[in-house]
């Protein structure tokens, strides 16, 4: 049976690409054929970065992931900018053809992780935001769910709980995850705490 894995985060540079190398990995040593899907980039100058770094490992850990870079990052803008903001030529992203990618992706797959830009409610279009493209795959898409990213520096609880609000408002399925990069030596005594006592310590690390 294949899986959909939509990797989403807080913020930008919360360890988004880091969480989808790591689920790779993990999947793939598992022995399942692994894919990736980046639906949207933004700061492409030539080879989306994020996108690219991701599909030279996937095609490592599955040789029959034989699909090309516009196939795993279909909609690839220059500016560093929400893609709302970074569509400078107002190209019309579909919706209904990301589905379609990732349809034709699951051919080469048993897994498909698929990485989200910046957070939730990053804008793909003027009034649809990342939170509404997940809820739109995880209505039409099978074994489907999503994965939330969370920093561990002082003032992430503000944004984890926010984050899982909007989630929760969506009655969007999920699991969430800290990447503990930011304030390790602080976070067992300024963070940690809270999460214990609010999660009955059911906390998940990269």
């Amino acid at each position: 049976m294949k899986s959909i894995y939509f990797v989403t985060a807080t913020n930008t540079d919360v360890g988004k690409t880091y969480a989808c190398e790591t689920l790779l990995n993990k999947y793939a040593k598992d022995g399942k054929r692994v894919g990736y899907f980046k639906p949207l980039e933004t700061g492409v100058d030539d080879i989306p970065l994020d996108g690219g770094s991701m599909f030279n490992l996937v095609k490592k850990l599955n040789p029959l992931f034989d699909v090309s870079i516009d196939d795993v990052v279909p909609y690839q803008f220059k500016l560093p900018a929400a893609p709302y903001v970074a569509n400078s030529e107002n190209i019309i992203i579909d919706i209904e053809y990301i589905k379609e990618k990732i349809n034709y992706l699951l051919k080469f797959c048993d897994i498909l992780i698929i990485e989200g830009a910046g957070g939730l409610m990053v804008p793909i279009k003027k009034e649809y935001f990342i939170v509404d493209l997940i809820k739109d795959l995880e209505i039409n898409l099978e074994n489907f769910e999503t994965v939330l990213v969370v920093p561990s520096n002082l003032g992430s609880i503000n944004d984890n709980l926010l984050s899982q609000n909007i989630l929760k408002q969506y009655e969007i399925k999920y699991k969430w995850c800290i990447n503990l990069y930011k304030d390790k030596d602080s976070f067992e005594t300024t963070t940690l705490p809270f999460y214990k006592e609010y999660f009955n310590d059911e906390i998940g690390y990269l």
